[in-house]
């Protein structure tokens, strides 16, 4: 986990706190997820951007995801979630 973001456990949780809040806000609808969810919508989503950043060649390996990424990839996550839920509504 520590080169998604650069820093360590804590430093992990909080910026994953703040970039799923932010795609939360970002993302029209009403995407009700705790607090956990939450946390875990941002690392899954700073997951994505290194992975994907990482295959097109914006991060180079051990590089971790820039912030503004982790946001589009958690708002990535939130759109392919509501598609998922709409399926099986």
């Amino acid at each position: 986990m520590e080169q998604i973001f650069g820093g360590g456990i804590i430093w992990t949780i909080f910026i994953g706190l703040i970039a799923g809040l932010l795609a939360r806000a970002l993302k029209p609808g009403n995407d009700k997820l705790s607090l956990l969810w939450t946390i875990v919508l941002g690392i899954a989503g700073a997951l994505l951007a290194w992975y994907i950043g990482g295959a097109v060649g914006w991060y180079a390996p051990g590089e971790p995801a820039g912030f503004i990424a982790s946001v589009v990839g958690a708002i990535v996550l939130l759109f392919l979630y509501g598609l998922l839920r709409k399926k099986k509504a």
